[in-house]
């Protein structure tokens, strides 16, 4: 996979600025989810998600999205929970990323965690692409909103876009901006393997599925890999992307987002932040950030 046709990014916003109905559109348009599969807040998959209407849990999705030239671009949305008590499960997004879509609601404007997450965001050097959502309520006061913008962050009047998630409005623009703005992921596919896990869980069968960014070099099925802060090895059950449920494939390159399928039976032994590498030719450094969550007083820390 060319990591020039890659671009990894996520949506950050306030609760309830719209982020998971944009992020349907995008699985519409981009074909990810046929229109008869597709549900309302469809990467929200908990039952609480969809009854509060909030993102608890980050997701990743890959897409596949034709520019304007004509080019295909592999898109890695990585979802990231909007409520407030969540910014630590932002921050292990962001870390995978290169840029995001900062969205603000056009009635509700700039909300205190909307600053709050710009600048963890501009802590990890990503490219904003900024926002104006639900353009098309009665209350919208696009401009006005665009103008706070403008003001707080110091975005030019040019660079703001204006979609309404619901009727599918400039969204399409938002994806050409994802692949125009926000650049391709830098790293080295010939170095030793280097993925930063910034997710997991556990399946009953393949014991944890570490969700990872691959930085440096690849990864493939019945590869012994080594977790950096521990030593710990595992051989590789399966690799996969998410498209947007699991989708093994044979490798996962220089770039890209996906899955990795561990054995481990302990979240403990695939930690949030750990660095991933090839157990044969190891890394010489992990990929910084990693922090270990000693208890749960930690959860609004930052990664370095």
């Amino acid at each position: 996979m060319n990591p020039q046709l890659i671009r990894n990014f996520c949506i950050i916003a306030h609760i309830d600025h719209g982020k998971s109905t944009l992020a349907d559109r995008f699985l519409e348009i981009t074909g990810t989810v046929r229109t008869k599969d597709m549900k309302a807040q469809f990467m929200d998959q908990m039952e609480l998600e969809r009854e509060r209407g909030i993102t608890i849990k980050g997701k990743a999705v890959t897409m596949n999205h034709r520019a304007p030239d004509g080019t295909v671009y592999q898109l890695n949305l990585i979802d990231t929970p909007g409520h407030v008590d969540f910014s630590y499960e932002v921050s292990r997004a962001l870390a995978a990323c290169e840029g995001a879509l900062l969205v603000v609601d056009a009635s509700q404007g700039v909300e205190a965690q909307t600053i709050a997450n710009t600048l963890l965001a501009l802590h990890y050097d990503l490219v904003l692409i900024p926002v104006v959502n639900k353009i098309d309520l009665p209350q919208a006061e696009p401009e006005r909103v665009a103008a706070q913008m403008q003001q707080i962050f110091g975005f030019r009047e040019d660079e703001i876009l204006h979609a309404s998630a619901k009727d599918g409005s400039g969204a399409q623009d938002l994806l050409d901006a994802v692949i125009t703005r926000i650049p391709p992921p830098k790293g080295d596919p010939e170095a030793p393997l280097r993925a930063l896990v910034f997710d997991s869980v556990y399946d009953q069968y393949k014991g944890i599925i570490g969700h990872i960014r691959v930085t440096d070099g690849s990864i493939a099925k019945n590869q012994r890999i080594r977790v950096m802060s521990s030593s710990r090895m595992a051989e590789v059950m399966e690799v996969g992307v998410f498209a947007p449920f699991h989708k093994a494939v044979d490798v996962l390159y220089a770039g890209q987002v996906g899955y990795v399928a561990t054995g481990f039976k302990d979240l403990s032994e695939c930690g949030v932040g750990d660095t991933f590498t090839d157990n044969a030719h190891p890394a010489t450094e992990p990929l910084p950030g990693y922090v270990v969550m000693k208890s749960m007083v930690f959860a609004g820390m930052y990664p370095s």
